[in-house]
């Protein structure tokens, strides 16, 4: 088992502080690596990388904004060579399904020389609850430039499982996991399965990937994210990742969480509710 100091690249994200509070349980030695921590670390801003790193004998990296943005593989690329730099034996690397940026940056990280696990994940559920989604859920109407592709989301808690699983047993070294639920569901059908949970009526509606950017625009939200996420609905959503796969059970042993039960469990929670 892994008993040195383990840095969390990205701590504090939708999977970081979950890894976080499972590696503690298992009376592990780890600190998160984000702009606000006491050793920061800013992806924009090299300098900060190796007082991040140094210490660590592996890290768990969740790239900001999206591994498909351009600049990504390259920045993915010379992380690996000030942690090899740093003494780091091993990398976990958070990654996406279908995304040619994505794929990039697995390879750069590959040919550095340092032992990788990488977890490709599926759309996270928790964007209905903790991310962009949220507040439409809220008032009671989604609206996003999605049809009838289906997605097999995935609980966030599985990927901090798989990701602990990884960092802690050498046995998952050097191998890739596509991570995902159990069942895909379009955008539609989950967000039925919300209002079924929370008995709230919360409706779905498609709109054009035009009125879409144009609302976010208006919104406030920097061209680079828009433009993210326009590639992300209007190419990678495209049927490409629709598929289950085993992941999941290969890598923690058990069943991939349903969407049906990632929804009751935040419903109970009272956050739906607001």
């Amino acid at each position: 088992m892994q008993t040195s100091e383990i840095v969390l690249v990205g701590g504090s994200g939708k999977t970081g502080g979950r890894i976080i509070k499972r590696l503690e349980e298992c009376g592990l030695t780890v600190r998160a690596a984000s702009r606000s921590s006491a050793r920061p670390f800013d992806w924009e801003d090299r300098s900060t990388w190796r007082g991040a790193l140094e210490g660590a004998s592996s890290a768990y990296v969740a790239f900001q904004p999206d591994l498909a943005v351009a600049w990504a593989a390259e920045a993915i690329e010379a992380l690996a060579k000030v942690a090899g730099e740093c003494g780091l034996e091993h990398i976990v690397l958070l990654s996406g399904r279908g995304e040619e940026g994505a794929q990039r940056s697995e390879a750069a990280l590959k040919a550095s020389g340092i032992n990788t696990t990488i977890l490709r994940a599926s759309w996270f559920c928790q964007n209905f609850s903790e991310g962009a989604f949220l507040e439409q859920i809220l008032s009671g109407r989604l609206q996003l430039p999605a049809g009838e592709v289906s997605e097999p989301f995935i609980d966030a808690d599985d990927i901090a499982d798989a990701a602990v699983a990884a960092l802690i047993d050498p046995g998952h070294r050097n191998r890739t996991y596509e991570l995902t639920g159990p069942r895909a569901l379009t955008f539609r059908q989950a967000v039925a399965e919300i209002a079924q949970a929370t008995g709230r009526p919360i409706e779905y509606e498609q709109v054009s990937m035009a009125d879409f950017t144009g609302g976010l625009a208006d919104a406030g939200l920097p061209q680079g994210l828009i433009d993210l996420l326009e590639e992300l609905f209007g190419q990678v959503l495209d049927g490409r990742n629709s598929n289950v796969t085993g992941g999941v059970a290969e890598i923690l042993g058990r069943p991939a969480t349903d969407f049906s039960q990632y929804a009751r469990r935040t419903a109970a929670t009272g956050l739906w509710s607001a």
